[in-house]
């Protein structure tokens, strides 16, 4: 094996290892920002590509602006508030925060934010064993069957997000007046 390959090998460890953290495991005590970096970087540092974190406060600050965040109360985020901001950081590469704060408001009307997290986490589980699956696969055949691999990855997230957009954009059309 070359040293991408160990290093999609290792990642995919890394992966396997990731577990979305349970809503009865994220703290019950209010956190203030630099505690709420901390912990994103914890929960999700395994799919930070660059190094450069998941998360900041300034990106925190405009979730909230965009009303994707409920505001913190004095400044202390909730179990509620580090639900969403989960769903957000996976959810931003594929969906713009207009899309994802509707798909939040959707599914929270449903069932509340503990219920919406617990069908996210299932939903990411099942995401990431798939890939995984096809990582190893991927792995196994070299670089070439990697390359493939990567451009079939790309064409179905391409292809998945703009089923997503067709969705959320079908749904928050205003119904026709008569």
């Amino acid at each position: 094996m070359n040293s991408s390959s160990d290093a999609i090998q290792t990642w995919c460890e890394e992966l396997d290892q990731y577990q979305p953290q349970p809503w009865e495991r994220m703290p019950e005590i209010y956190l203030y920002m630099d505690q709420v970096l901390n912990y994103m970087e914890k929960q999700l540092g395994v799919f930070d590509r660059n190094g450069e974190g998941v998360l900041t406060a300034s990106m925190v600050n405009n979730y909230v602006k965009a009303g994707v965040l409920p505001r913190p109360e004095k400044k202390k985020y909730s179990r509620d508030h580090l639900a969403m901001l989960t769903m957000i950081c996976m959810l931003k590469s594929s969906l713009s925060i207009p899309d994802i704060s509707s798909l939040m408001n959707f599914l929270r009307g449903e069932s509340g934010e503990q219920e919406m997290y617990s069908r996210f986490s299932k939903a990411q589980q099942s995401a990431i064993d798939e890939v995984c699956a096809r990582l190893r696969e991927g792995v196994s055949g070299g670089e070439e069957s990697l390359i493939h691999l990567a451009a079939e990855l790309s064409i179905e997230a391409s292809m998945r997000r703009a089923a997503a957009e067709k969705i959320l954009s079908e749904l928050t059309k205003p119904e026709p007046e008569s």
